[in-house]
C-alpha cells in the first residue's frame, strides 16, 4: 500500500537510541489508529527444530522486553520450556508498519502473573482453568463439561485464583527491526542489534535493504 502522506519516511536520525524507546513511540500512535494493535505473531520451535507460530496478545513492554501470557502446558508453553528463544512480529496495516524482534525467553514472576490474571474477565479466568489447551478433545461437549465443573468449583469465591500452569513470559530481545512501508516496495528497514559490552554496547543500528 502507498505510504500515507502524513507518515514521514524513516531515517537514521529520527530513531531512538534503543529499540524499546523506539517501539514506545510507534506504540503510542498504533494505540490510537490500529484496531487490536496488541495482536502479534509468536514463533517458537518444537523439539525437532521445526518452527511453529500463532497469534497472541502483547501485554506490556519495557526495558526487560516484550510480555505475553499463556497456558504453560500448551504447545507453545512446552516449546518455550524446551527451547527458551522466540520471535515476535507485530504488523500495523493502517500505519504500514511492522516490528520484528527475537531473543531469549524468561518466565515472569508468580506475583507478576497473579497481578495480570486478576485483571482478566471472569469468563477468561474460568476459561484458563477449564481449557486443556493444545490437547485433543472428544467434542465441544467435553469442553463445556470442564467449564461447568470449574464454574461450580469457584462459585461463591471472592476471586478466581490463577491456575499454577498459567503465567507470563518476557521476550528479551537481542534483535529488533522496524519496517516502514514505502512506495515501490523500497521500504525503510532499520535493525537494532545488541552489542556485547566489551564491544561498546548496548545497541548497533543499521539500515537494511528492503
Amino acid at each position: 500500500m502507498p505510504r500515507r502522506p502524513d507518515m514521514p519516511a524513516l531515517d537514521r536520525d529520527s530513531l531512538a537510541a534503543n529499540p524499546i524507546a523506539q517501539f514506545a513511540a510507534w506504540w503510542e500512535l498504533a494505540q490510537t489508529e490500529v484496531p487490536l494493535c496488541d495482536a502479534m505473531t509468536l514463533a517458537t520451535v518444537d523439539p525437532l527444530g521445526i518452527p511453529d507460530a500463532r497469534m497472541v496478545l502483547l501485554k506490556g513492554f519495557g526495558p526487560d522486553g516484550f510480555r505475553f501470557f499463556t497456558n504453560r502446558q500448551s504447545a507453545k508453553g512446552g516449546q518455550l520450556g524446551g527451547h527458551p528463544h522466540a520471535a515476535i512480529v507485530l504488523y500495523w496495516r493502517e500505519l504500514d508498519r511492522q516490528v520484528r524482534a527475537r531473543g531469549s525467553i524468561a518466565d515472569l514472576s508468580p506475583d507478576e502473573s497473579d497481578a495480570y490474571f486478576a485483571t482478566r474477565s471472569l469468563d477468561s479466568q474460568l476459561g484458563a482453568w477449564a481449557s486443556p489447551q493444545s490437547r485433543p478433545l472428544r467434542d465441544r461437549a467435553e469442553l463445556d463439561k470442564l467449564l461447568r465443573e470449574v464454574t461450580e468449583r469457584f462459585e461463591g469465591e471472592d476471586a478466581v485464583a490463577r491456575p499454577p500452569h498459567w503465567g507470563g513470559y518476557v521476550l528479551r530481545p537481542d534483535r529488533v527491526e522496524f519496517w516502514q512501508g514505502q512506495v515501490g516496495r523500497l521500504h525503510d528497514r532499520f535493525l537494532y542489534e545488541r552489542v556485547p559490552e566489551e564491544h561498546g554496547g548496548p545497541w548497533r543500528i543499521q539500515r537494511l535493504g528492503p
